[in-house]
């Protein structure tokens, strides 16, 4: 892998885990941000993925339900992409196992992006910017291949791991912290709540599906 201050990760994080047949590059990163603040990939040019995934919060949305196309109301609010490129599987069913997969998804749901990938390649083929980036990347026009691997090239570099904690350990200098925040910490590490049994590893994680005993019954399974 080329390295660049993109793909460089904070202390503690493991190497950004680009597949062997989806490696990173300068040109693949630049042209995944576009695509990802494309509004054409949606079927009435009004939304992209930074629509619901906002920069300014973490690649997160502040609303109960993500606003889709065509004003449609989401089921689920947007969660965030940080550090999306160490997931084992994708969206809250888990039944996603890569993030080029991932990207057909709400490109195909219809209080998303309510459209085709097919369709969407036969739009970008119009603009000669987007024609020529393709091809100096991928040496093809775009196409589905080209739009998911771009895409998900440009969503694995948003690794956050600079948080006042993060800085915390890596200087070992607990002043970043308030003394309720370092109490809050030490109750969050303990067998009294036991949060960090499944809350656990760098990325606050242990990647299962658990039952936390709150309801008998889930409205949303997912």
């Amino acid at each position: 892998m080329e390295e660049t201050s993109i793909t460089t990760v904070p202390n503690g994080f493991p190497e950004i885990p680009f597949p062997d047949d989806n490696p990173f590059s300068q040109k693949k990163w630049e042209l995944g941000k576009m695509l990802f603040y494309e509004k054409a990939l949606s079927v009435d040019h009004s939304i992209s993925c930074g629509s619901c995934h906002k920069t300014a919060l973490a690649f997160s949305d502040n609303v109960a339900k993500s606003i889709g196309a065509n004003q449609q109301t989401g089921r689920q609010n947007s969660p965030s992409l940080a550090n999306v490129a160490y997931h084992p599987y994708y969206t809250r069913a888990g039944g996603v196992p890569t993030l080029e997969m991932q990207i057909l998804v709400p490109i195909q749901e219809h209080d998303e992006f309510d459209f085709n990938i097919i369709d969407i390649a036969e739009r970008l083929n119009q603009i000669p910017e987007y024609v020529q980036l393709s091809n100096e990347v991928f040496g093809r026009n775009p196409d589905p291949y080209v739009i998911t691997r771009a895409i998900s090239t440009f969503e694995r570099t948003l690794v956050s791991g600079h948080s006042r904690y993060d800085q915390m350990l890596t200087t070992g200098d607990s002043s970043y912290l308030s003394l309720s925040e370092r109490r809050g910490m030490s109750l969050f590490f303990s067998n009294r709540t036991s949060c960090s049994k499944c809350h656990s590893g760098f990325n606050f994680t242990n990647y299962a599906f658990e039952n936390n005993g709150l309801y008998e019954n889930y409205s949303d399974i997912g």
